[in-house]
């Protein structure tokens, strides 16, 4: 007999799953309002942690529901390199705005 090839079948959450992600998000939403609305007392830490609580938001997106977690490693990878690139452009841009109108 001969074994035809299955595909692999692609693992995806569960729906308690998507709403336990989806009540992660709304909290760490809240933390996010929260943290805005200390800023006065927090001074200069508000910006870093909003921007880690971003990160982690964007992970749980890009993870979970667009479900990066579940594809191979290739293509996770490849997703990885273009947002490390965009990133890297992002702060060469940011760098360059701050520095040189000191040189004008």
């Amino acid at each position: 007999m001969s074994e035809t090839a299955q595909p692999e079948a692609h693992h995806h959450p569960t729906p308690r799953q998507y709403v336990q992600i989806a009540l992660l998000l709304a909290v760490l939403t809240g933390i996010e309002v929260g943290l805005y609305y200390t800023e006065p007392t927090l001074g200069k830490l508000v910006t870093p942690a909003l921007l880690i609580l971003a990160a982690v938001k964007f992970g749980l997106v890009v993870g979970y529901y667009m479900h990066l977690k579940y594809e191979k490693r290739l293509l996770t990878g490849f997703f990885g390199a273009g947002f490390i690139l965009a990133g890297l452009v992002y702060a060469v841009v940011l760098v360059s705005f701050l520095i040189l109108p000191r040189f004008a």
